[in-house]
This record gives structure tokens, sequence and C-alpha cells, in this order.
């Protein structure tokens, strides 16, 4: 007869790695749960700045821009800042009128969150190795593609789910236009989405959104790749550094480039959903969103919305001297 020690013992040895997979599990979940966490607590704090965003993305201009000058002395038009802006949906709503159409970002950052975990669970990306030499370029080149590729069907992915509550979302911003109350709560908002354009309506502007991020992701990568290659010399004593913030500025240069996408996207939205802000006069009623890009580029305004301060509309001279 086994002793207690050998019984325990066996018995241990056996359960152990069970053990360790819930305890891997349960560290897991705990991870999810304080990103998703955090990002809900990010998704608060940054809506006022992405509402006032959508607003001007939309065309909404509700104040009288005011005649400035730039440092050359040309005279210019300014229109309201970000605060200014703020401010009168605050004299319009209140307070809690700069958080309208939040519960949706929430929902949409919680479930990207979610997705992003269990694809990374079910399809593992393999072991980063860092090759810094020219000899490894091709080796190196090869793992860049494949981890851009893992990082783009999970972008896609997460995407393509949470793209229905980015509709939501941006309708129930928009409503600011027209004061309606169309879109209010989250369940009510998809059943009048689905009632009027089905499945589809979810999904209106997915294809310009997944397409700007994935040229973002891939321009991003593979230019940092290329830098970090040819331009950070190895024998450089701050080559390490330097290479970690290579990501990081690539990161802002390509989503200047790739800003019409996300600009045609949020149009898209509200285009034609009837709303007042996707109806003429606001906005054409665009066939689709290659329209959509076609008439931004013609009226020079494929990166309105894109900036906060310092929006101006420069004039003539004699027009601003006659008002």
């Amino acid at each position: 007869m086994g002793t207690p020690e050998n019984l325990s013992g066996g018995t241990g040895g056996r359960r152990e790695p069970l053990r360790f997979d819930q305890d891997a599990s349960a560290t897991a979940v705990d991870m999810d749960t304080a990103i998703v966490l955090l990002g809900a607590g990010v998704t608060a704090i940054t809506h006022p700045l992405l509402y006032v965003k959508l607003l001007i993305q939309i065309g909404h201009e509700p104040l009288t821009p005011t005649v400035g000058t730039t440092m050359f002395g040309r005279k210019v038009l300014y229109l309201p800042g970000f605060f200014s802006y703020a401010q009168h949906i605050v004299r319009v709503d209140g307070k809690m009128g700069l958080f309208r159409g939040l519960s949706p970002r929430i929902m949409s950052s919680a479930i990207s969150t979610m997705v992003r975990s269990k694809v990374k669970q079910a399809v593992p990306a393999e072991q980063a190795e860092h090759v810094s030499n020219r000899d490894g370029l091709k080796t190196s080149l090869r793992k860049v593609m494949k981890e851009t590729s893992h990082e783009m069907v999970i972008q896609c992915l997460s995407r393509i789910a949470t793209h229905p509550f980015h509709v939501i979302s941006v309708r129930c911003m928009a409503q600011f236009v027209g004061r309606e109350v169309e879109y209010r709560g989250l369940f009510s908002s998809i059943t009048k989405i689905f009632n009027d354009e089905g499945i589809g309506g979810f999904f209106v502007g997915v294809v310009p959104h997944v397409l700007g991020e994935v040229i973002f992701l891939w321009c991003c990568n593979l230019l940092a790749h290329f830098i970090n290659t040819y331009a950070v010399d190895d024998n450089f004593s701050q080559a390490p550094a330097v290479r970690s913030y290579t990501k990081f500025v690539m990161g802002i240069a390509v989503s200047v480039l790739t800003y019409p996408f996300m600009l045609v996207a949020d149009l898209m939205a509200v285009n034609n959903c009837g709303l007042v802000a996707g109806l003429p006069p606001n906005s054409p009623i665009f066939k689709s969103w290659v329209h959509c890009w076609a008439h931004l580029s013609h009226e020079g305004h494929l990166f309105r919305g894109s900036s906060f301060f310092y929006r101006r509309v420069p004039v003539t001279g004699m027009a601003l001297t006659e008002e």
C-alpha cells in the first residue's frame, strides 16, 4: 500500500499540468479584464475629442469663423478649434452632451479586446527574433512580413466584429446636427438599423476602414524595418533606443496618409441613413465609398477634421475688407 506521501506525490505529478493550465487561463482572463477596463477608461476620456472630430468630419460648422492673420501677414478666417466647439456642445446639450455615442464605443473596445485575445490564442504568432545586420535581411524581412500578416488577420477580424458598433456610435453623434433622437439606446439602435437597412446597414463604410488599417499596418511595419536595417548603424551606441521609437514615429507619419480612409468610412456610416447630417444639403448621397472619396478629393476635403486647432480658410483681402 502506498504511503500518503507517495499517493500525494503521484496524484500531484499528474495534476500539476492541469493546475498550471488553470492558472495560466485565470491569468489570461484577468489580463483581458484589465485591458477591457483600461480601454473603457481611455475611450471615455478621449470621447469628447472624437465627438468634435466627427462633427467636423461631416462638415458641421455651427460657429462663425473669426478673422485673423498668419505670421506672414496673410488674412485668413479661423474656424473654431476643439475647445470652442466643445463649449458650443455644452451650451446646447450640457456637459453630458459631450459623451453622446459613448456606450457603443465602449462596447466596441471590449469586443475588440476579446476578439484579439481569442484569435491570438487560436493562431499564436511565432517567437520574434531581432535581426539587425544586413546579412540577415532576407530572413528578417520574411519574419516581419509573417508577423505583419498575423497582425493583419487579427486587425481585420477585430474591425469586422466591432464595425456595427462604430456605425451606431457615429450615427448617435451625428444626430447633433439635426437634433434627432432616432438613435438613443444601444439595443434600439440595433433594431432600427436592422429593420431599415438589414444586415448590410451594420457594415456601411467597413471596406475603407479595413483598407486604411491594413495599409497603415503594412506601411508602418515595413518602413520601420527598412529604417532600422539600413539607416540605423549597429555600431551606434544609441541604436537600440532609436529602433524602439522608429515604429512609433512611422505610425504617426503613416496615419496622416491613411486618414482619408477613416474619413470616408465615417461619412459612409452617416450617408443616406435618414439623419439630416447625411442628406442634402448637408451631404451629397454617395453611391459608394469610391464616389465619396472622389467627391472629397474634388472639393479638397480629404483631410477634413484631421486637425483640432488652427483650422483656417484662406480668403481674399477684398472679401475681408467688405465684411
